[in-house]
């Protein structure tokens, strides 16, 4: 490309204007741009663009505020980002990477996932030109300080990089993350070799090896601080003191993808389930675009097939005015599975009420049935797909009753009633009606005290008369070991009751939630994320 056609091109001028599009004709596509930023041209253009490869892409249909990083963003999973040139007037952009080869996997991948950019969607194509030529303009002294911040052949990663293994720490978990989500977001920025996740001082925490400590560096300097879903989810990253992760079996609490032979573990779930699949394979972001990939699309990007509309999220959520895209791109379980499969329950224990309770932290259970023929079976409906993924995401796993839970996502859609004048044994319960619902007023401030199961529980409702003795011997009546206990000090209604484990903390719960403490006074248990 010469400097007299790059000329034009910078300042906008019909000619740069034509010459940008001489090599694409005969497409469905309509282009609207506007030269020297008043005169309106329509061009027709192709979004696969010429057939021969070029190491420099056109990027069309960009938002009017763009912005340099943004653009370099989109190339820098592929490679290195060699130059760049912003036409903002015209909605466009080219950029240079290092090497055909590059190019061909940017082209080729976006062409099947158009990239998603503060949701308009952008089209990408191999330009005619074979190389960038820019000039000293303001404009592109920006471009090209923003292409020395971004790109990769500028961090000094063997400095910066002291360890292979990240720790994560997800803050305000409000909306559930698993393994699998995890591994979307990080593979973006290299392969992911091990990763383990683990509740720790009542955080949800993750370990994740790359191979290299160039991966860990540009997966913390893009991530750290960011949401997962739009103003929750905050993800904190730090290196790990540990240089390599041990990881004995794969299964949705760990994962080894160096080793596929290991077992699940013992009473674990293996992950072939095809339910556990559909609930946990977020299926809008693909893996890493290829194995070598250093660097990830930030936040702002979504990439979804050519095509899709991306769903707003259901339910609850949607009350907490959440946007309906989420940040990196992860999406709820499908509008309408609303019920779970709970299985490995203890027969002789278990409840429909129990599991109404327990499941009602974590959103308005509707229905519960359990198995007429497999007592360790049961189907609990909650009121949408949203509630249903967070009690899977926080109570799968779980000991009740001296058994590890195994929550899935069932094939019906409801839980049928049994009809009239036939009998189960009171093993299926409507709840739709209960006073009990902790999530009934859209935007309850309960959305916001969502934590996983722990071994500190959080009271509420205590009537003054009742003083901390009466409520350590009512915790104990139940067999628990009660460790510590603190009223709040601004508010004696409030405390806090710490067990001697999560199992104990889970059936006290169960127990006294709605326990009627006298003066109308009915006692509200959830799990704490705080420690005494």
């Amino acid at each position: 490309m010469d400097g007299s056609v790059h000329h034009d091109i910078t300042v906008g001028t019909k000619r740069g204007s034509d010459e940008l599009f001489s090599s694409v004709s005969n497409s469905p596509y309509i282009m609207s741009t506007t030269a020297n930023g008043n005169d309106s041209k329509k061009f027709k253009g192709d979004i696969r663009g010429p057939s021969v490869p070029s190491r420099v892409i056109h990027i069309r249909k960009l938002p009017s505020d763009i912005t340099e990083a943004e653009v370099i963003s989109l190339g820098v999973p592929f490679g290195d980002v060699t130059n760049l040139l912003m036409l903002k007037a015209k909605n466009q952009a080219f950029l240079e990477m290092n090497s055909e080869e590059a190019a061909q996997n940017l082209v080729g991948y976006y062409s099947t996932m158009v990239p998603i950019i503060r949701h308009h969607p952008v089209y990408v194509q191999f330009s005619n030109h074979k190389e960038l030529k820019t000039d000293n303009s303001p404009n592109q002294e920006r471009a090209q300080a923003a292409l020395r911040a971004l790109s990769s052949s500028h961090v000094d990663t063997a400095a910066v990089a002291p360890s292979t293994v990240l720790r994560v720490v997800v803050e305000n978990l409000i909306y559930p993350v698993t393994l699998d989500a995890l591994c979307q977001i990080f593979s973006k920025f290299g392969t992911v070799l091990r990763i383990i996740i683990f509740t720790k001082n009542n955080q949800f925490q993750a370990l994740l090896q790359y191979p290299d400590g160039a991966s860990a560096q540009a997966a913390k300097l893009s991530l750290d601080g960011q949401n997962i879903y739009n103003g929750c989810c905050t993800l904190r990253i730090s290196f790990s003191k540990l240089t390599s992760l041990n990881v004995k079996y794969n299964n949705e609490k760990s994962r080894d993808f160096t080793r596929p032979d290991l077992p699940t573990g013992d009473g674990q779930p293996t992950m072939e389930h095809t339910a556990m699949a559909t609930a946990f394979t977020p299926g809008i972001i693909s893996a890493a675009p290829y194995a070598g990939a250093t660097h990830a699309f930030p936040p702002a990007f979504t990439l979804q097939p050519a095509g899709l509309a991306v769903p707003a999220l259901p339910g609850a959520l949607a009350s907490l005015s959440l946007p309906g895209a989420t940040r990196l791109g992860f999406h709820p379980i499908p509008a309408g599975h609303s019920v779970l499969l709970v299985s490995n329950l203890n027969p002789e224990r278990v409840t429909p009420h129990c599991l109404f309770i327990l499941f009602g932290v974590y959103g308005d259970v509707m229905r519960v049935k359990i198995l007429f023929n497999k007592k360790e079976n049961a189907l609990v409906q909650m009121s949408d797909s949203t509630q249903a993924q967070l009690a899977m995401s926080h109570l799968n796993g779980q000991r009740l009753h001296g058994k590890p839970l195994r929550i899935t996502l069932s094939k019906h859609t409801s839980v049928q009633l049994p009809r009239e004048g036939h009998e189960d044994q009171g093993l299926t319960k409507d709840y739709s009606n209960s006073p009990l619902h902790r999530f009934k007023k859209p935007g309850s401030k309960n959305y916001s005290n969502i934590f996983p199961p722990s071994a500190t529980l959080h009271l509420s409702n205590i009537p003054p008369s009742v003083v901390e003795d009466d409520l350590k011997m009512l915790f104990a009546s139940s067999g628990a070991v009660v460790k510590a206990f603190k009223f709040f000090q601004k508010d004696h209604k409030m405390a806090l009751i710490q067990v001697g484990s999560v199992e104990e903390a889970i059936e006290s719960l169960i127990e006294f939630h709605n326990h009627d403490l006298g003066e109308n006074h009915h006692l509200r248990v959830s799990f704490s994320k705080s420690s005494i």
